[in-house]
């Protein structure tokens, strides 16, 4: 589990058949064989560490569906070490596990801030609300406005200079993942309304 607090950005070196290789510095203070890091939102195991740099299992089925697939050697990406128990949650709870990818849209300037909106699918934009959380490449990020194919994001300054997000430009494709508490929520909901309708239906001799 992760924050959508972006720790610091490394740089991406290689990928083979199951593996990235990737260059940090601060999160290698304490980083184990096995750990998770979040690597611009993909939640990926830690299977060497050598000097400046670690690699991570990567699967196909991740490369296909999440950005990490079309990466040049010296891009940047965003890391985030799993949370502990001891931390504070300063963005909101990210499980690493991209939904879909979504495209940059239009970026706009408003005061001091900048203000992105992406293009996301069906499957994202249903659990996208005003003043909602979700996690762009690993940023959690609030949203401040959507329509029903695209939502807004307002990036502060330090955002854009201390994450990828500030790279971005209109086309990128980004990772995008939804709070799961919607997801939770939904899901409760939809059991609760088909057990009211399996009672109704039984009260007035519908059902045997």
């Amino acid at each position: 589990m992760f924050s959508g607090i972006i720790e610091e950005t490394g740089t991406f070196g290689a990928v083979s058949m199951s593996s990235l290789s990737i260059k940090a510095d601060l999160i290698l203070g304490d980083l184990r064989l096995g750990d998770s890091v979040a690597v611009s939102g993909v939640c990926l195991t830690v299977t060497a560490i050598k000097g400046k740099t670690f690699d991570v299992d990567v699967m196909p089925e991740t490369l296909r569906r999440s950005t990490l697939g079309a990466l040049k050697t010296g891009e940047s990406v965003n890391l985030e070490r799993a949370l502990t128990l001891s931390g504070r949650l300063a963005g909101h709870l990210v499980e690493g596990h991209v939904d879909e990818t979504g495209v940059v849209e239009r970026i706009d300037w408003e005061g001091g801030g900048e203000l992105m909106t992406v293009a996301a699918p069906p499957e994202v934009m249903r659990y996208v609300v005003e003043k909602g959380f979700i996690a762009v490449d690993g940023l959690s990020l609030t949203v401040v406005g959507h329509t029903t194919d695209n939502f807004t994001v307002s990036l502060v300054a330090f955002s854009r200079s201390h994450t990828t997000i500030g790279q971005k430009r209109v086309g990128d494709r980004v990772n995008l993942e939804v709070d799961i508490i919607a997801k939770y929520v939904e899901k409760f909901v939809a059991r609760r309304e088909a057990s009211l309708t399996e009672v109704f239906l039984a009260e007035h001799g519908f059902m045997s």
